[in-house]
């Protein structure tokens, strides 16, 4: 009876293992009803003054319906909606002396491709068995929990090195 319970059980993880999930994140929606992250709301529908100026049609590019809401949000608030359209490999005037403060020390031109290194090396290590499940579960707060920044023990530490916290009401003790 016990080995028969071994086997049945050794069977579910084999079949659970050979899923082919290899991810650590498992965010679905399982309801019946709409996904509303999928759904962006969108200019309202206008018809054109002349058909015949509408521009050729760009798949993957921009077009009339292009939503940009961080140009939208500098436009209602008073600015050029232009301002903040990045060229690419330029820096806006604005952010120089930001992006010269943060590289007085220097700066590593290949951070993003060191950084995706270092997690892939991160997940394939604590993330050992995450392959293994009987069912679909949200892996990725198992795998970070170390560098997870407990909010509370930081305002303890902050308030106790005498730093002011005008954001957070103080503690009722």
């Amino acid at each position: 009876m016990v080995k028969s319970r071994a086997v049945i059980l050794m069977m579910c993880f084999a079949l659970a293992a050979c899923s082919g999930d290899k991810g650590i994140r498992h965010l679905t929606n399982d309801g019946e009803g709409p996904d509303e992250f999928k759904i962006l709301p969108a200019k309202p529908l206008s018809a054109p003054n002349n058909y015949k100026d509408l521009p050729a049609p760009n798949p993957g590019g921009e077009n009339l319906t292009t939503v940009d809401p961080l140009g939208d949000a500098v436009a209602a608030l008073g600015g050029r909606a232009s301002a903040v359209v990045a060229v690419p490999g330029q820096i806006g005037a604005g952010d120089q002396g930001l992006v010269s403060h943060a590289n007085r020390y220097g700066a590593n031109g290949n951070i993003r491709t060191t950084l995706a290194t270092e997690d892939e090396d991160l997940r394939r290590r604590r993330g050992r068995f995450t392959n293994i499940r009987l069912v679909k579960t949200d892996r990725y707060n198992q795998v970070y929990k170390r560098y997870q920044l407990d909010a509370y023990a930081e305002l303890a530490r902050w308030r106790k090195a005498g730093a002011k916290t005008p954001a957070v009401p103080p503690s009722g003790e």
